[in-house]
């Protein structure tokens, strides 16, 4: 099949394939003699892969790993359960963040009382992080970015 196939039935975009090649998450195709990609099922079936990973936030290192495991059938799956794991941490982690900024969001909110704009309550804390109650939510890191 082509690219815009693969595309098609993995639910991913033409761009977000041809990158996923270039850092060798996927297999270079093979080509046609006219150089067009070409894919079979096992691309269509690693790409959904590499797609629902990516859908529970797996890092594209964590993805490598896992797709190299999955390589050794006979493998101990310990080293899967790891991955997953620290993923979870992860997710637990970000979620306790969220919930700071979420408390700070609530507090700020509550505390305008209108008014101008000058003496504007939230305006003055994302002026000066001091007037925040939470410190843990300045550490998102692009959390809601992207």
């Amino acid at each position: 099949m082509t690219i815009g196939k693969l595309s098609s039935r993995a639910g991913v975009k033409v761009t977000t394939i041809r990158y996923y090649e270039s850092i060798d998450l996927m297999p270079q195709p093979h080509r046609s003699e006219s150089g067009q990609r070409i894919y079979d099922e096992t691309s269509v079936e690693r790409l959904s892969f590499i797609r629902h990973a990516r859908d529970l936030g797996f890092p594209v290192e964590s993805i490598r790993d896992l797709i190299d495991l999955q390589s050794k059938p006979d493998q101990d799956c310990a080293s899967v359960d790891a991955i997953a794991r620290r993923q979870l941490a992860n997710v637990r982690y970000r979620l306790n963040q969220l919930e700071a900024l979420e408390a700070e969001l609530k507090r700020m909110i509550a505390a305008c009382e209108g008014g101008s704009v000058e003496n504007c309550t939230v305006l003055a804390c994302l002026s000066d992080h001091n007037n925040c109650r939470e410190d843990e939510h300045g550490r998102l890191n692009g959390l809601l970015e992207g």
